[in-house]
């Protein structure tokens, strides 16, 4: 098993972590916290691979991924604010 394979699993494993905080997340900010992490963490592990297999189009993903998940993140927290 390679360092790059063994970096994605943990990070998947750290995915999964998130996950349960997702559906067991007593409030809503303690949910879309939980979202973001998880966001953060695709988008890691979406470098990763792309450094991995040496492809640049997972970086490009990677950073528009990154750049939607701020978007809804903001929207999020705007309509949580009460101001939506």
């Amino acid at each position: 098993m390679s360092i790059w394979m063994f970096t994605v699993s943990v990070l998947c494993a750290l995915m999964l972590l998130a996950m349960v905080r997702l559906v067991r997340g007593p409030t809503a900010a303690d949910r879309v916290v939980a979202l973001d992490a998880i966001n953060t963490l695709v988008v890691a592990s979406m470098i990763v691979l792309g450094v991995a297999f040496k492809q640049i189009i997972f970086i490009d993903v990677a950073i528009i991924y990154a750049l939607l998940s701020y978007v809804g993140t903001l929207f999020i927290a705007k309509y949580l604010g009460g101001e939506l």
